[in-house]
Formats: C-alpha cells, sequence, structure tokens
C-alpha cells in the first residue's frame, strides 16, 4: 500500500509539470493562431494569453467546488483539455473558411477561455489530492508548484523550437492533446482502486484516443482544404518556417506568395512594384557599385538590381532562411527571380535588419528597404526615426534609399507619417506611388543626402513597365491620396514621426486597413 502511494505522490508532480507544459503550449498557441489568422500579432498573443490568464482564474475559483472525487474529476478534465485543445487548430481554420468574418475570432477567445478555465481547474484539484497522500501540506503543496513553473518554462521553449516549426499548428495540437489524454489515462491506472466503473472511463479515453491519432495522421491535409478556401487560388507548397507560415498559390500563370497569410506578390504584376522599387534609386544614384537589399528574399528586386554591370556588390539581409531557401528551390520563384540569388555579386545574411545596421560597418550606394508593412510592435521598429537614422548613417553621400511604404490609398496616414519620419532623420525625400492590381495603389519613400531632381533621373535598362516619360507621373497624387490629411474640423492634420518610444504608426496601420 505505502509503495502505490509513493508511486501515485511521484506521478502526481510529475502529473503537474506536464500538464502545465501543455497548458503553456496551447495558451501560445492560441497566440500564434490569432495572429496567423486574424493579424496584428501583439494583439493577438495579447488578448489570448488575457483570456487563457482569465480563464485559469476563473477554473481556479470553481476548482473550490470540487472536493470529492478528485480523481475522477481530474481525469475528465484531461479528457476534456485533450479534446478541445487537440481540436482546436483543426477547428479554427474550418471556422475561417466556412463562417463568416468575426466568427473566428470569437471562436479563438471562446477556445481559449475554456481550456484557460480548464487548466485552471487541474492544479489546485491536484493539490489537494497530493496533500491526502504526501508527507506535509507545505511539503506537497511546494512540489506540485515547482513542477507547474517550470513546466510552463520547458512548454514555450517546445513550441517555439520544436513543435511550431516541425510538426505546425494542427498537428501540434493534437499531439499536445494525446499527452494530456496520456496523463489522464495514466491517473486512471495509479488509482484504479479507488475507482468505480474504470472500465467506462478507460472506454471514453479510448475513444478519445483514436479520434486525436486519426486527428495527427489526417487532420492537417483536411484542415490544408480548409486553409485553401483561405486564398483565391490553389495552394502549391506551403510550410511553416521559424518566423512565419509559407504559401505558393497558382492559377494559370498567377503565382502568388503569402507569408502569414499575407500577400507579398503576384507573377502577373510584381514588376511594376520591383521596378519602382528599385530603377528610380539606381539612377539617382552616380555610382551604384554597392547596394544593400533589406528584406527582398524571394530575390525579385536583386533580379532588377542585377540589370547593371557596374553594381559589384548586393548584399541581401533576410531574417527568414526559409524565403530563401524556397526563392532559390522552387521552380516557379526561381523563373520568376532568374536565378537571382545564385548570382556571385550577390552575398546573403540572415538576421534582423534593425540588429545589421547597428553593427555592421559598411557604407552603401544604394539602400533598397522591401520590408514587410508595420503591422505588429517587432515590425514597426524597422519603420522608426531610429531606423531610418541608421539607413541614413550607412548611406554614402551621394548615394540614394527606396522605402516601400505600405498604400497612400488604403492607409494614407501611415504612408506620410512614414514619408514624415524619413524627412525627420535630415533626410531628402521624394515620394512615389503605382498601381499595381493585385495589390492596389502602393507607395515608396525616395530618401538621399541630397536634394532629389527628378529631371536629372534616367532609366536606361529593360523593362517591363517602367520609362522615364511616365517617371514624374509616379511622383503626383490624387486628392484622396496627398498629405493634404484634414481633420474632424476640416483643419489640416498633423502627422506624428514615428519612433520606438512613441510607435504612432501602430494604431494608424490598425485603423487604416480595418476595412480591408
Amino acid at each position: 500500500m505505502e509503495e502505490m502511494k509513493v508511486k501515485q505522490s511521484h506521478f502526481i508532480y510529475w502529473a503537474s509539470g506536464i500538464v502545465s507544459i501543455c497548458g503553456i503550449i496551447f495558451e501560445v498557441l492560441f497566440g500564434a493562431l490569432g495572429s496567423y489568422i486574424l493579424g496584428d500579432g501583439v494583439k493577438q498573443y495579447t488578448l489570448t494569453i488575457s483570456l487563457f490568464l482569465t480563464g485559469m482564474g476563473i477554473g481556479a475559483s470553481l476548482s473550490e467546488k470540487v472536493t470529492k472525487n478528485l480523481v475522477l474529476s481530474f481525469i475528465y478534465i484531461e479528457f476534456f483539455v485533450a479534446l478541445i485543445g487537440g481540436f482546436s487548430s483543426f477547428l479554427m481554420f474550418g471556422a475561417t473558411a466556412f463562417f463568416s468574418s468575426g466568427t473566428d475570432a470569437l471562436f479563438l477567445y471562446t477556445i481559449t477561455l475554456v481550456v484557460g478555465a480548464l487548466t485552471g481547474v487541474e492544479l489546485p484539484i491536484l493539490i489537494r489530492k497530493a496533500n491526502e497522500i504526501g508527507v506535509t501540506l507545505q511539503k506537497s503543496t511546494a512540489r506540485v508548484l515547482f513542477s507547474d513553473y517550470a513546466g510552463g518554462l520547458i512548454g514555450g521553449l517546445l513550441f517555439v523550437f520544436l513543435l511550431r516549426p516541425q510538426l505546425g499548428m494542427v498537428k501540434s495540437a493534437f499531439l499536445v492533446g494525446l499527452v494530456n489524454l496520456t496523463v489522464a489515462l495514466v491517473v486512471l491506472y495509479l488509482f484504479r482502486k479507488e475507482l468505480v466503473k474504470k472500465g467506462i472511463h478507460a472506454l471514453v479515453g479510448g475513444v478519445i484516443a483514436l479520434f486525436l491519432i486519426g486527428g495527427l495522421f489526417f487532420g492537417e491535409s483536411i484542415a490544408l482544404t480548409f486553409e485553401q478556401k483561405i486564398y483565391k487560388d490553389p495552394i502549391i507548397h506551403i510550410e511553416e518556417s521559424n518566423y512565419q507560415k509559407i504559401v505558393i498559390t497558382k492559377q494559370d500563370q498567377d503565382i502568388r506568395l503569402y507569408l502569414d497569410g499575407s500577400l507579398q506578390l503576384s507573377s502577373i504584376d510584381e514588376h511594376r512594384y520591383h521596378e519602382v522599387l528599385v530603377h528610380p534609386a539606381v539612377a539617382n544614384t552616380e555610382s551604384p557599385e554597392d547596394v544593400l537589399v533589406l528584406g527582398g528574399g524571394d530575390g525579385l528586386a536583386v533580379r532588377e538590381l542585377l540589370k547593371y554591370p557596374e553594381i559589384k556588390t548586393i548584399s541581401l539581409i533576410d531574417l527568414d532562411p526559409a524565403v530563401v531557401e524556397l526563392a532559390n528551390t522552387n521552380p516557379h520563384l526561381l523563373k520568376l527571380n532568374e536565378d537571382a540569388l545564385k548570382d556571385q555579386r550577390v552575398k546573403i545574411s540572415h538576421q534582423d535588419a534593425f540588429q545589421y545596421l547597428e553593427s555592421s560597418q559598411d557604407w552603401f550606394d544604394v539602400i533598397i528597404v522591401d520590408l514587410p508593412d508595420p503591422n505588429n510592435e517587432s515590425l514597426n521598429k524597422l519603420y522608426t526615426k531610429e531606423f531610418y537614422s541608421l539607413i541614413r548613417n550607412h548611406l554614402n553621400p551621394t548615394g540614394t534609399a527606396m522605402i516601400q511604404a505600405t498604400s497612400p490609398v488604403f492607409a494614407r496616414e501611415v504612408y506620410w507619417t512614414i514619408s514624415n519620419t524619413v524627412s525627420a532623420t535630415n533626410l531628402h525625400v521624394e515620394n512615389f506611388h503605382v498601381d499595381v492590381p493585385s495589390f492596389g495603389n502602393w507607395g515608396f519613400v525616395m530618401a538621399s543626402r541630397e536634394a532629389i531632381d527628378l529631371n536629372k533621373i534616367e532609366i536606361e535598362v529593360d523593362t517591363k513597365y517602367l520609362e522615364n516619360e511616365l517617371l514624374q507621373s509616379l511622383t503626383t497624387f490624387g486628392k484622396d491620396e496627398d498629405e493634404n490629411i484634414l481633420d474632424q474640423n476640416g483643419d489640416q492634420k498633423e502627422l506624428g514621426v514615428n519612433t520606438l518610444i512613441d510607435p504612432v504608426l501602430i494604431p494608424l496601420y490598425e485603423k487604416s486597413w480595418e476595412y480591408y
């Protein structure tokens, strides 16, 4: 009898750590789901973590009512966590595919609150049971709490470095659900003498196991059909990197690249975007020999740069090696970028653009900034005065930078705030925009230490869209997209400068894209 109590006691401590690992994995998994499907990672992680912790508080409060049948209560709580948490990612993709906008957010937040509440009930029940069979209250409680907190760290590390990059969000959820189920079944076995109708409980666990195992092996392929409905065209490639979800779609001759659900390029019209991004800046530079590209891992900006024989080096800084690997191996992207990243003039480094500029001692004649829109805190820092000051400090005296700056139509205040922020670094600026059918009207900010004279800019390389006669027109903005933005009183609105301390761009971006 004493030997069995020792085994039971030891497993309770182990169980508290294991369920804590599962709980933290579900918590960050829900944040990742929200970030991918709903956008704005900081907002979604904040909401899901807050809701999960609130749920845990509710669960801990409700646990006071669980005073009898502690073992059976714990077993069925784990059954519910396994079933609901295991199917969470799968069902989230289904909700996004088949229900109206807003339903997916409601579903995610409800699931987060429910799983959080169930997780909150687990630990108090384990502590009470540990106290029944432990040596002292203080010792049993301390051990269970230690296992719980240590498990939280392990769970976070497992999700970031193993589960998300190796298994993806659907398989990870099913696998973690199976771990919760396994804990329940082991508890069922160790405490079998305390339970009646244990055969029925084991049968329930077995049925749940079949569902979860089926989901582990087949859920991702079914979820892919759900996810396909999110995209306009058939998916031909999908992968989860350490940083983002990468999707390529194909419809006839139109190849599209998406990162975390956001369209990055369409093969039909990407030349319009990349020609404006690259050629005016190069043409404005007297001796464009050394070029820096921040972002642009698809190789399309580099393709345009390689049209200039006078360019000697192109340093490409892209955070995600998976994007560059795809650009170098996927036949569709290789055809688009014309093997640009394999050119001997191209040097590739995988690191954060901000950190690169902080540590690098190199100067450049041309700097091309082709980074994702500032839709979260981590990307916002790449649109701040501090970041543009670093660009200025790496720009040769006669050099030119060209910065993608989102849409002056869809995000008018965002675009002109970016332009205003670049100007705040004492660089001269010129504003461009171009119609890209797959994106809409898109804006760029050209910057130089010297005043920019458009009359001196001549495009002398082969292009599909851009020509000298067109260049001047790209600097003309309509009344509903220019910098003359009025407030509610009809007065000229004063735009701020985006900084690390005062990130004014984030709320502007959220508001601008709310209806698009």
